[in-house]
């Protein structure tokens, strides 16, 4: 077994997306080999229903797969195919954009006021980019949830993890998407297959991940031996944990426990021409797509 690498820890960034909904962004807009098959990952949370409803009114996607995962609050969609329908606290949903939709995102607050979700971006190579579009939508009660012995908890969206396998399926990046918490001074290993890509986010509590470089971990040595670890050695809140080539990675939870996402995904290796929500593999593919909007034909007909 060999511990991946730490590539590169980095906190989310606070941007404004829609028509003006206040979020952090752990990438995207960037490098898009560097976590590919992934192209943007947005953490929406809030505490104020003023930074959220006014959502992501009606806009266009093509060549790409949007996933969003619903922790508290529901965000009400519809496309312009005439799907509509409300996402709850712990549902999914996977939408393949393919050809080409139109569609339009409204988050509302819990009793409280409260938002929190995530949106991932994932790519589709070259032979899928003009697919029809598809939705899978899944309820929370739906997502298998595996509790260890030592009160470790993974919720599995996508893929298969511990002989359970998320409801999402059919995805070209072949995706893996966890939903992990390990209790406070638990250390946990969690396999990933070597050729993915992968990535966690923490964003509850706090925790160390073992590096490569190290491979028993400075900081899992200090909590082995009892001793103190300061807190800012912990990647907490809102922190992005890129990861390089292995099979395996190790988490030290802190003194409040750890949530994180771990993603990983097959990577398309495919060029990559991006404009706002629309990702092609050619700038004359790109222009087209504009045209396509312009005249009224980014739309395909059912077939």
């Amino acid at each position: 077994m060999s511990i991946r690498p730490i590539l590169e820890t980095r906190r989310a960034t606070p941007a404004l997306e829609g028509a003006g909904v206040k979020l952090h962004r752990a990438f995207g807009f960037q490098d898009p080999t560097e976590l590919d098959p992934f192209l943007l990952f947005d953490d929406f949370r809030n505490e104020y229903p003023q930074d959220y409803l006014r959502g992501f009114p009606w806009h266009p996607h093509r060549g790409i797969e949007t996933i969003t995962y619903v922790l508290s609050g529901t965000v009400e969609h519809g496309d312009s195919l005439g799907n509509t329908g409300t996402l709850g606290a712990g549902d999914v949903q996977w939408m393949t954009a393919g050809s080409g939709i139109l569609h339009q995102e409204m988050p509302k607050g819990n009793a409280q006021g409260q938002m929190h979700g995530f949106q991932l971006w994932g790519n589709l190579p070259a032979a899928q980019k003009m697919t029809a579009p598809r939705y899978q939508d899944v309820r929370g009660s739906e997502i298998p949830e595996i509790i260890d012995d030592d009160g470790t908890r993974v919720k599995v969206i996508v893929g298969s993890f511990w002989g359970k396998t998320g409801p999402v399926d059919g995805i070209a990046a072949d995706p893996q998407y966890l939903d992990v918490f390990v209790p406070a001074g638990v250390k946990k290993t969690f396999r990933i297959d070597t050729y993915r890509r992968a990535f966690a986010y923490v964003f509850e509590g706090a925790g160390a991940f073992a590096d490569a470089s190290a491979p028993t971990g400075v900081l899992l040595e200090k909590e082995v031996a009892g001793e103190e670890v300061n807190i800012r050695d912990l990647s907490g809140n809102r922190t992005l944990i890129r990861f390089g080539t292995g099979d395996e990675v190790t988490v030290q939870a802190g003194p409040e426990g750890v949530r994180f996402l771990l993603i990983s995904g097959a990577p398309i290796a495919e060029p990559v021409a991006w404009h706002g929500p629309i990702v092609m593999n050619t700038q004359e593919e790109l222009m087209q797509a504009m045209r396509d909007l312009r005249n009224g034909t980014f739309i395909r007909p059912a077939h």
